[in-house]
């Protein structure tokens, strides 16, 4: 029997392959964009592991899906025709993360200052996919000036980091955690 292996040693020079095939360097935009939705997604991963809240896994898995279409998107250059499996993200994934991130206000008391992360491991890794996010969202924005991106998948990016700050306060209710607020002082 035939062992696969892994490794393919095509990247030991700093260049990779775009599904195209083309052949680019490892810092490109493009990979930075999709490689930052990659490390989002494994962040995700763990914050499903710190919740009891069937709700939270499940909308984290539905997340963790659409950032790999994301991410597959990103990785495909301008001009390319899609593979046939895989479909854009659509409108309705934003409409899903706004659904979630209302359905998580209504829990909360409302906020007006800045919160300092800590308190609980869920707390921080949540804040800590919100900061990978908004990088995943400039390398997005980034990539868009020099060739165009969906303008669906960019507010989805925007709306993301907004449902991890939300997710992180529901955290801080879930484990009895006081979010300790930050005023400028």
């Amino acid at each position: 029997m035939r062992e696969h292996k892994i490794y393919t040693k095509t990247g030991d020079s700093g260049i990779t392959s775009l599904i195209s095939g083309k052949r680019v360097p490892k810092h490109d935009t493009r990979i930075k964009a999709y490689g930052t939705v990659d490390e989002l997604v494994a962040w995700l991963g763990l914050i499903r592991d710190t919740t009891e809240q069937l709700t939270i896994k499940a909308t984290l898995l539905e997340i963790q899906k659409h950032l790999m279409t994301i991410a597959s998107q990103l990785s495909i250059e301008e001009g390319c025709d899609f593979p046939k499996n895989l479909h854009p993200i659509q409108s309705q994934a934003v409409f899903f993360i706004e659904q979630e991130i209302d359905t998580l206000t209504e829990q909360l008391p409302e906020l007006r200052n800045f919160i300092i992360p800590g308190g609980h491991p869920a707390i921080s890794y949540s804040h800590l996919a919100r900061c990978v996010c908004r990088r995943a969202e400039r390398f997005v924005t980034e990539l868009n000036q020099i060739s165009p991106v969906s303008p669906i998948l960019i507010a989805y990016m925007n709306r993301l980091s907004d449902y991890f700050f939300t997710l992180s306060r529901s955290f801080s209710i879930e484990f009895g955690v006081e979010e300790i607020k930050w005023n400028g002082n």
